[in-house]
């Protein structure tokens, strides 16, 4: 069932641009310092799953994208011998 445009509100396309960008910093978590970026990530993820609207499913992927960004980012970095933080 589609919303009609005139019910959509500009917090749902605010919590669409959070989850985009959280999911592309839960992915760079992988290759740049993950104890930092990726909490960052997940808190972004989680307020755009508050925030809710059409988003939602996109923003649940994100806050996925941040938990396996720090669990793979701290084994790369562990591994590999870089820094953490």
């Amino acid at each position: 069932m589609s919303v009609p445009a005139e019910r959509r509100s500009p917090a749902e396309a605010v919590a669409g641009f959070m989850a985009a960008a959280a999911l592309f910093a839960g992915l760079v978590a992988i290759v740049y310092r993950p104890a930092r970026v990726a909490p960052a990530a997940v808190i972004v993820a989680l307020v755009a799953v508050g925030i809710g609207g059409r988003h939602s499913r996109l923003a649940a992927w994100a806050v996925v994208a941040g938990a396996v960004g720090w669990f793979v980012g701290m084994t790369v970095a562990i591994v590999t011998g870089h820094p953490l933080y």
